[in-house]
């Protein structure tokens, strides 16, 4: 089955709703702020970042101070980065205020917390909790769902409270922590149904694509309407585990994947490549039951224990979702593929809690790449932050998984994408299939 590729144009996240909401968060006028610091010299000023270019710079920051950092997050109001040092090391602070961050004393290391989570994960691996990191807080931020009462939830609150009121918190939620996809239409696999994220290709160049894990264990075989031939075969599934992700080639080889988000209403995100997640980053998440809804990533490195066992690895989130919109993509106005819907709590009516597939930890397990990967030599254009011109070397070439790496002065683009499909007609995406949320449901196009 050959998809023809249809026309794109750039979406303009103009007008009401969520999208004009993530429109304002990232099209903020830049700002500068002084560095509020207690140094008898004045620090640098904070640079003025994308969150792209963010993340970029906390990790070369992470790399410089070693066990000194403990966290970043990006304050999208501002456009800045704001890096954790435990203590009062005036020298990693000096270190990260000269990189162009906001500077703050915390109390608990990363290395801590992660103590703190592996105490979580042996004591209270309990269905319906989660766990991830909160720079903002420098605490793990624990969630029980509803099924979590009785001993069940004493177990929790217990462990919670052993670890410190300055280490852990936790938050009870009104909803329930499923993944499952059940029967429905839209790409069909054994009964069930689900959402179809980002187009990629293989190591030899060959066409595929990516969704939800509990989606590829589900079946072996996927089709693009109810009881049709199959269209794609399940190559690699991680489901529970380190992660929530499967690579399904398509199989004829001659089917074109558009690197395109299709948001509904004929408007398209060209996708440029895939970046990682910075907490307090602006995120657009793309379903087949809810469409366009937008948020903020509230933590890294997050566990959930499922009904059908725990996954970790993932992003949280406060974008809602509900049944439907499993394995849908979740990428940014300027079109980073940033992860797959894997399940959560609550609904587009009341919120919750949703987590997500990181998109560059499932390229590199599967060995795949969105678009055609182009690399950084020959530079994609620059425009974050103070950057400009064209990047190189060191300036934010992406790489074999199409992530953006930047230098904080400018985020690179490229040429490739291998964007969740076309609306009507392209690969199958929103429209013509994406994967379920929850219980599940997909349309046809």
């Amino acid at each position: 089955m050959s998809h023809k590729r249809i026309p794109k144009r750039k979406i303009a996240f103009a007008g009401g709703g969520a999208a004009a909401v993530v429109a304002a968060a990232i099209l903020l006028p830049q700002a500068n702020a002084s560095q509020d610091g207690s140094d008898a010299s004045p620090a640098p000023a904070p640079k003025t970042l994308s969150a792209l270019s963010a993340g970029d710079l906390a990790s070369r920051i992470a790399e410089r101070l070693g066990p000194a950092f403990a966290g970043a997050y990006y304050d999208k109001d501002r456009q800045q980065v704001t890096v954790n040092v435990v203590g009062d090391d005036n020298d990693a602070r000096a270190e990260a205020a000269r990189a162009g961050a906001v500077v703050r004393s915390v109390k608990n290391s990363t290395a801590q917390l992660k103590s703190a989570a592996t105490t979580l994960r042996q004591q209270a691996s309990i269905p319906g909790t989660a766990w991830a990191v909160d720079p903002r807080t420098n605490q793990i931020q624990v969630t029980a769902d509803r099924t979590v009462t009785g001993d069940k939830w004493d177990r929790i609150e217990s462990t919670v409270r052993s670890l410190g009121a300055d280490t852990a918190r936790i938050k009870k939620s009104a909803g329930e922590f499923k993944t499952v996809a059940a029967g429905g239409d839209a790409i069909f696999g054994g009964g069930a149904r689900c959402s179809l994220g980002f187009n990629v290709v293989d190591g030899n160049g060959a066409p595929g694509f990516l969704t939800a894990g509990h989606c590829g264990v589900a079946a072996d075989e996927w089709s693009d309407a109810a009881g049709g031939a199959p269209v794609g075969t399940v190559q690699q599934a991680t489901f529970p585990g380190d992660g929530d992700f499967a690579f399904v080639s398509y199989d004829d080889a001659a089917t074109e994947a558009p690197s395109t988000v299709d948001t509904g209403d004929g408007q398209i995100v060209e996708i440029t490549g895939a970046a990682e997640a910075t907490v307090g980053q602006a995120v657009i998440r793309m379903g087949s039951t809810t469409g366009l809804n937008d948020g903020s990533v509230t933590g890294l490195d997050a566990t959930v224990n499922y009904a059908e066992g725990t996954v970790t690895g993932l992003i949280q989130t406060d974008v809602c979702a509900e049944p439907g919109d499993s394995g849908g993509p979740l990428f940014t106005a300027d079109g980073s593929a940033i992860g797959l819907t894997s399940g959560g709590s609550g609904d587009c009516t009341v919120g919750g809690e949703t987590f997500f597939q990181p998109v560059t930890t499932a390229l590199a397990a599967v060995g795949a790449q969105i678009g055609d990967g182009a690399a950084g030599n020959d530079g994609g254009a620059a425009g974050n932050g103070e950057g400009g011109g064209e990047v190189g070397n060191d300036g934010g070439a992406v790489g074999d998984d199409g992530g953006v790496v930047g230098d904080g002065d400018g985020a690179a683009g490229n040429d490739g994408g291998g964007g969740a499909p076309g609306h009507d007609g392209g690969a199958p995406g929103h429209g013509e299939g994406t994967v379920g949320y929850g219980e599940g449901i997909i349309e046809n196009g």
